[in-house]
């Protein structure tokens, strides 16, 4: 999704484009990966200092709300790793042991996302994807997962 469809998303469901929601969706599109609600308070607070931690909190739900970003859950952790989110799909496979996200394309939902329109009558905008698992790097460094019981 384009910075012009995120303002306008924001404009069309009657929210003004502040100080602060601009600030975070720069730091989201400029980060270019996941990023903590710390990370996200962080970075904001090195370009529009003015910007108050509650108000990062607050634009962080309203995007969250609108779509423009989605949270994303690490197995082992309850911090949201926020992503901003492209037209039609995102998928990831997230390392359990070391925390790598790995970005892939061609999920092979076509049929299924077809099927579910016409069963539901809904149009299907996106949809994200995980997996979790152990990375290459850390299978080498001897990681088997053993505390998971589907390993």
């Amino acid at each position: 999704m384009s910075d012009e469809k995120r303002i306008r998303r924001l404009r069309d469901a009657g929210y003004k484009l502040t100080n602060a929601r601009l600030a975070v969706l720069r730091v989201l599109e400029e980060a270019g990966e996941h990023m903590t609600s710390a990370d996200v308070l962080s970075a904001v607070g090195d370009i529009a200092p003015d910007v108050g931690r509650a108000s990062v909190f607050r634009t962080l739900d309203l995007l969250t709300q609108l779509s423009i970003i989605r949270p994303t859950y690490i197995e082992s952790s309850a911090t949201p790793h926020y992503v901003m989110m492209p037209d039609g799909h995102h998928h990831h496979i997230i390392c359990t042991i070391c925390k790598t996200v790995i970005e892939f394309d061609d999920c092979g939902l076509t049929d299924l996302t077809n099927r579910l329109e016409a069963q539901f009558a809904v149009q299907i905008r996106s949809h994200l994807l995980e997996f979790y698992g152990i990375c290459q790097h850390c299978r080498d460094q001897g990681a088997n997962g053993s505390d998971n019981p589907k390993t």
